[in-house]
């Protein structure tokens, strides 16, 4: 048998990050909470959680966190239904959904989605932030239930859906052009004019200069985890970046920005991959996710 208390008090603490906090949302005492995930622990013979500050999942512990979802969301079906199966005396728990996506994709049509869902929907959300090369790793390792990914291959028990494709340019103010392109955007002004990158997983300005010069270049680089910071430093000439259209094309027809090789725009293909198990019962979730996209990136 599953011992469905002890899961609960898993979720709790990865959700919550703590033990007491874990106790205060199931209304237990921390003791509790702690046995209960020690027992399991000592009955799977692994270790479920990260004891730390806050507390984290393990793979094994990610995998029951993603099977507590799915239990949730069954039974706040089964509750609309027969509401009298409900305890009184015992919170109710509301469902927390994770989901991975790029910070591009949150930055520019992403939040509005799920804001749009959670509007209308009694689940919580948490949101992972990773590029969008690598969100699919968190779908295969059970990390999250649903990510939106450049990954065109769906990924084994998943559904997968085409959302459209994020355009971006290669941009920099005038007075960093003048700087380091004034005889052109050569190859060998690449090699010398600092780019922003996002962090290590962040290949957008490699991809645009083989796809531009047909060659890879080594470049150097500021490292800059923010899309609003890409945007910023861009506009303040600390160099040159990929940026996304949605979020420089004021900048552009003002000419605070200039691409630094006119129409060569990158475009990333995006693709909402979402759990087979939890499909059916985010639909919502989907069409949302589908319906936004099809208004802010290019089909």
């Amino acid at each position: 048998m599953i011992d469905y208390p002890a899961l609960r008090a898993v979720a709790a603490v990865v959700q919550t990050g703590s033990f007491e906090k874990a106790a205060a949302a199931l209304n237990v005492t921390p003791s509790a909470i702690s046995q209960r995930v020690k027992q399991l622990e000592e009955r799977l013979g692994a270790v479920l959680i990260v004891r730390g500050n806050p507390c984290t999942a393990t793979e094994k512990g990610g995998w029951l966190c993603r099977h507590m979802e799915n239990i949730g969301m069954l039974e706040g079906e089964l509750m609309e239904h027969l509401p009298a199966l409900a305890d009184p005396e015992e919170p109710r728990q509301r469902v927390t959904l994770h989901i991975a996506t790029s910070a591009d994709s949150l930055g520019t049509w992403f939040l509005t989605a799920m804001s749009n869902f959670s509007g209308r929907s009694p689940h919580l959300l948490n949101i992972a932030i990773d590029d969008e090369d690598h969100t699919a790793e968190w779908l295969q390792r059970g990390r999250v239930l649903a990510a939106v990914t450049s990954l065109e291959k769906p990924i084994a028990g998943c559904r997968r859906t085409s959302l459209g494709t994020l355009r971006y340019h290669a941009v920099a103010n005038p007075e960093f052009m003048s700087r380091y392109f004034a005889d052109g955007v050569t190859t060998e002004a690449i090699r010398h004019a600092p780019a922003l990158t996002f962090n290590q997983k962040d290949r957008l300005q490699n991809r645009w200069i083989r796809q531009t010069f047909g060659q890879d270049l080594a470049f150097p680089t500021h490292w800059l985890p923010s899309t609003q910071g890409f945007l910023e430093g861009s506009l303040a000439g600390m160099g040159w970046c990929m940026n996304p259209a949605p979020l420089v094309g004021e900048h552009l027809r003002s000419g605070r920005l200039v691409e630094l090789v006119p129409d060569s725009p990158l475009d990333v293909p995006l693709f909402w991959q979402i759990n087979r198990l939890a499909a059916d019962r985010l639909m919502d979730l989907t069409s949302e996710v589908v319906a936004t996209a099809k208004s802010r990136l290019r089909q």
